[in-house]
């Protein structure tokens, strides 16, 4: 346990607020958005900007001090446990697009609904999630699997600059031409290696879509589930879907429709007019009669609406898997685990359709996996539950990856190397031990450094860490 006095030493040289364990505000300060598990950190910085995270991490790495980061604490891997520095980028929000570009800029505690709303008065869109609550830095670090994805492949693909202040306390802007191996590392390698005070990326062209989802009862998950099964076997890359199996609780604010029962849920985001949405859809609509249908032509700043993802804390576990194909016996070996009459206790046992622009490189390679894969199998259910039961009894049909994005809850960050490939891994252990050869940022899916030393990173060049992006991105 670090004394009282290394918290009065930090806060000496900070205007932010720097908090012990006892101090008023310090457990909203470790609170995130997924309650499952929770930072105890041994102090705690709630940083106001990039200047104060350079700071907070240089005192870091005089002190030997162990660093976790938070934003909007949905994806919890590996907390501290009374000891450590927390720094809390929250208060970090600041949005700004560069229309004539096509880019935005997101700083370290930004939401998704501040980018889509900000792209939207120029015409534009991220790659955003389902959740117009979840953060922006976090979902992209770990490559970002969006609603518009097998249009445009993942988020990560789209960084044109990241800002990160790596473990030496030092201020980097990584781009394709600088620093290419931290670059390359950051998407898809999560927060391993550094606390990233903004991102750079690139937006699409879409202000509008058909979309919404399709409630089924569940007893007609097996004929809904076949259906769409069927069904992505023939869609265009403009069409992302995916498939819920729900069993939500039987309380308020739930929906009355979806507490207590199970009931199936099909999301759709199409990139094309309303009346070729009511075409591609048809099949879906016939599988079975629905309990609600949202379906129908929205502008993308309700994307929410898609998923309807709550936005209330909820306490979970999350696990995933990349799946190789859903054929008929796939869906059934589904339906035994989690559909009418299993044991199934998780709240959302979820398929993603892959494939299109996902199963193609970026442009610039990044540590992103997955580009074989046809289906991403995810599961959330209430802490201390058969956590993993549904992915481990599908995993004869996967890649033998996961997605990092939806694995949380205790234990999961020993899972981290099932989010790449062999080579991959290697080469992020190779790039972690120099830039982080003590492992100072290890509370979160860690990529430990490896055993031997390799040069160290470049040294920052100070005519470069104020604003250079104009260069890079050229």
């Amino acid at each position: 346990m670090y004394r009282p006095a290394t918290v009065q030493r930090l806060a000496g040289r900070l205007s932010g607020p720097v908090l012990g364990p006892g101090d008023d505000g310090y457990a909203d300060e470790v609170a995130g958005s997924n309650r499952v598990s929770r930072h105890r950190p041994a102090m705690v910085l709630g940083a106001r900007d990039a200047t104060q995270v350079r700071k907070a991490v240089a005192f870091a790495a005089e002190t030997d001090l162990p660093t976790a980061v938070q934003a909007t604490g949905h994806g919890p891997a590996r907390v501290t446990e009374g000891t450590g520095l927390l720094i809390n980028v929250r208060r970090m929000t600041g949005v700004t697009i560069d229309p004539a570009a096509g880019v935005a800029r997101a700083e370290a505690g930004a939401r998704w609904h501040q980018v889509v709303d900000a792209a939207a008065a120029h015409g534009l869109a991220p790659l955003s999630g389902s959740s117009p609550l979840v953060g922006v830095v976090g979902y992209t670090l770990g490559g970002g699997l969006a609603l518009l994805s097998r249009a445009y492949g993942f988020a990560a693909d789209h960084v044109t600059a990241v800002d990160i202040v790596t473990p030496d306390g030092l201020p980097r802007t990584a781009t394709a031409r600088r620093h290419p191996d931290l670059f390359w590392a950051l998407r898809g390698g999560k927060g391993n290696f550094g606390v990233v005070t903004a991102v750079e990326f690139g937006l699409v062209p879409v202000t509008r879509l058909y979309g919404g989802g399709l409630h089924f009862p569940g007893d007609s998950a097996a004929e809904v589930l076949h259906a769409w099964r069927s069904w992505t076997e023939s869609v265009p890359e403009e069409t992302a879907s995916s498939l819920a199996l729900l069993r939500m609780p039987d309380r308020k604010p739930v929906p009355p429709f979806l507490r207590g029962r199970l009931v199936v849920h099909v999301r759709v985001a199409h990139l094309g007019p309303g009346d070729e949405g009511e075409r591609l859809v048809r099949p879906l609509r016939e599988a079975a009669p629905a309990l609600v249908d949202t379906l129908g032509e929205m502008p993308y700043t309700r994307f929410a609406d898609i998923h309807d993802d709550p936005a209330l804390p909820v306490p979970h576990d999350e696990r995933s898997a990349m799946l190789r194909e859903l054929g008929p016996d796939a869906a059934d070996d589904l339906l035994r685990l989690a559909g009418p009459g299993s044991d199934c206790a998780d709240f959302m046992v979820e398929l993603r359709h892959m494939g299109g622009a996902l199963g193609r490189q970026a442009e610039v390679p990044g540590a992103v996996d997955h580009r074989d894969a046809a289906y991403c199998l995810t599961t959330l259910g209430p802490p201390g539950t058969r956590t993993g039961h549904v992915v481990d009894g599908m995993a004869h049909r996967g890649t033998g990856r996961s997605h990092l994005n939806f694995l949380t809850g205790p234990g999961t960050a020993r899972l981290a190397e099932r989010g790449y490939t062999p080579a991959d891994y290697a080469r992020l252990g190779e790039i972690k031990s120099r830039y982080d050869p003590e492992n100072l940022f290890r509370f979160n899916h860690n990529i430990p450094p490896r055993a031997q030393r390799l040069r160290p990173p470049e040294a920052a060049d100070p005519a470069h860490l104020t604003n250079p992006r104009r260069e890079d991105s050229r």
